[in-house]
């Protein structure tokens, strides 16, 4: 039976995680670690927490996308590499000093600021280069005629930076028909093209990685680090993709939230916001105490979304609402205030995936994990 912990809350299974790190690593060549990307409170599961589990459990390097990120990690006695994929503002440098994080060298002009920032002080300040080949996002872009090769070597060069490595990141892994195969091939080329003229250049590239998730589900390379999000968490972005691979991931996240009021309507009586929904019969229809403050997506309304209720699947009716929802619950005996309504997660022998959610919005289950609001209390289960 399912128990209350508060109006709504979401579970995380620390087995889970630790489980699905061990299916990634069945996937990852002999030489290559994890870098386990925590960013954005860990797709919504908790990021201080998350990355302390990783940490005593044999992972000793995260990404993250901002240095206050990484700042929520150190304050918690994060004590491994933490690589800043994203921009950090120069009134933030000193960070980068006082709590020993990488960044992330996006171009040649911005790592010259980093650097001058150094000298400064007298210190090195350490990161890794970004090359965009084919994201088109961040990154010292890199084509087939070889142009930003020597941006990228100049960043090598630049006297107080200490370049720890050099990264890329796919934009179509997840794809697998013949032309996005190629253009992610093509990706890879590319990368092996700059370490190739680092090596001819006699320059020491550092730790290499391009894989995301879908680039470890879908390719088998050898670099030195892979960078799965998602996958610890026991999800994909989209449960309808197919993948190369066949790993034996849990998902780590359950959803719930508790029945606030009971109450049966005759015909015609209307639910919620705008009147979207009329009773065409007698319906008994409970209130549950999570709305979209919370997270859940006012874009589900009426679509047909269900939660579990004892067990059992029932709609959502009416709009939801900031702090609430209704849900049709007429085919349940016994329904009473305090019972648990689950979101996501199992409940007997019916199950909701985050997938549902995803496509009712309709989006990826990055986007929808994420959308969970800090507001929605975190527990975390017992290491066995």
């Amino acid at each position: 039976m399912l128990q209350s912990k508060t109006r709504a809350w979401v579970s995380v299974d620390r087995n889970a995680i630790l489980h699905n790190v061990e299916e990634i690593k069945k996937l990852l060549d002999e030489d290559s670690e994890i870098m386990a990307v925590v960013k954005a409170n860990a797709y919504g599961h908790g990021d201080t927490v998350i990355a302390k589990l990783l940490e005593n459990n044999g992972i000793h390097t995260f990404a993250v996308s901002s240095v206050d990120e990484a700042l929520n990690l150190r304050r918690v006695g994060v004590s491994g590499d933490i690589l800043i994929l994203g921009y950090t503002p120069p009134v933030h440098f000193h960070y980068l000093i006082e709590e020993n994080l990488l960044q992330n060298f996006l171009s040649l002009d911005y790592a010259k600021k980093v650097n001058e920032f150094a000298l400064a002080y007298g210190v090195k300040i350490r990161g890794h280069i970004k090359v965009d080949t084919g994201m088109g996002r961040l990154g010292i872009r890199y084509t087939d005629d070889e142009d930003g090769y020597e941006d990228i070597k100049a960043v090598y060069q630049l006297e107080h930076l200490a370049v720890e490595g050099i990264f890329s990141h796919f934009s179509v892994a997840d794809e697998l028909d013949e032309e996005n195969l190629n253009y992610t091939s093509h990706q890879i080329e590319l990368f092996e093209k700059v370490l190739e003229r680092l090596k001819e250049d006699k320059i020491e590239p550092g730790k290499r990685h391009i894989q995301n998730s879908y680039g470890i589900l879908n390719y088998k390379l050898h670099y030195d680090f892979v960078r799965p999000g998602l996958l610890i968490l026991g999800v994909t972005s989209d449960d309808a993709i197919p993948i190369k691979s066949n790993p034996d991931f849990i998902p780590a996240l359950s959803w719930h939230a508790n029945i606030s009021y009971v109450k049966t309507v005759q015909p015609e009586s209307s639910i919620s916001y705008g009147r979207h929904y009329i009773a065409k019969s007698e319906r008994k229809i409970a209130t549950v105490s999570i709305g979209y403050a919370d997270g859940v997506p006012r874009e589900v309304s009426n679509s047909g979304m269900e939660v579990l209720v004892h067990g059992k699947r029932c709609p959502i009716i009416g709009n939801i609402c900031m702090d609430q929802m209704m849900v049709d619950v007429s085919d349940i005996d016994d329904v009473c205030e305090g019972d648990v309504v689950t979101l996501v997660g199992k409940d007997g022998d019916e199950q909701i995936k985050i997938d549902e959610w995803s496509r009712k919005v309709p989006t990826i289950n990055n986007d929808m994990l994420c959308r969970i609001s800090a507001r929605v209390p975190r527990f975390y289960s017992r290491l066995k």
